[in-house]
């Protein structure tokens, strides 16, 4: 392990889970496989590959370096990939441990966007059974608009310039344990536990307020 600063300025630690209190139909030992081991390994991988970056991007050996296969290729595409397993779950474990009632600027964004708040749940959990991986309300600082998009691993499906404000995990870790092959309960237990004045904190922030 590199011993300068070049790594231990970009090396991250898991972050403790932003919520106490029980979830409705989500078990601890669900929470705490997913917060765990699982994002807690996405850290672990995302120092490990910058490490190695950190030697490269340092007069190491970029020589071989090809769109076919190399080991920098391999190394920034496992960055992209390890990186928002991380930013992901640190986004979907902020917004649980809430008590699910709507309400505050974000709620009337989406009331005004989609119709009705009820369109907007019916919609994002309607890409959740259509997603394998996440779904993502953000905020679209290009169209400076609120987006629901999907995405069927970390480092597919996001787009630049678009900055997360609800997230939701729709791999099967997430659910299976509590429910089975039962996504669609999972999904309306999702609303249940969701801490709004969280979401509208980070709307807040994404539109620069």
């Amino acid at each position: 392990m590199l011993q300068d600063s070049r790594f231990t300025d970009m090396k991250i630690e898991a972050k403790p889970l932003p919520f106490s209190k029980p979830l409705t139909g989500i078990s601890e030992k669900t929470v705490s496989i997913h917060h765990d081991k699982l994002y807690a390994g996405y850290v672990d991988k995302k120092n490990e590959i910058s490490e190695k970056l950190a030697v490269m991007s340092h007069g190491g050996d970029v020589s071989t370096a090809n769109q076919s296969y190399s080991e920098l290729r391999a190394l920034k595409d496992g960055e992209s990939f390890a990186t928002n397993g991380v930013y992901l779950h640190e986004w979907y474990f902020q917004i649980l441990g809430g008590d699910g009632k709507p309400s505050g600027e974000l709620v009337e964004a989406l009331s005004a966007k989609y119709g009705s708040l009820d369109n907007f749940t019916k919609y994002f959990s309607a890409c959740g059974m259509a997603a394998r991986g996440w779904v993502v309300l953000t905020w679209d600082t290009h169209d400076q608009t609120l987006r629901t998009y999907i995405g069927d691993a970390h480092n597919q499906g996001g787009v630049w310039g678009a900055i997360p404000l609800i997230v939701m995990d729709v791999y099967e870790h997430a659910y299976f344990i509590d429910y089975g092959s039962d996504r669609k309960t999972y999904i309306a237990d999702f609303w249940k536990n969701l801490d709004w004045n969280q979401a509208n904190e980070l709307f807040a922030k994404a539109k620069g307020k």
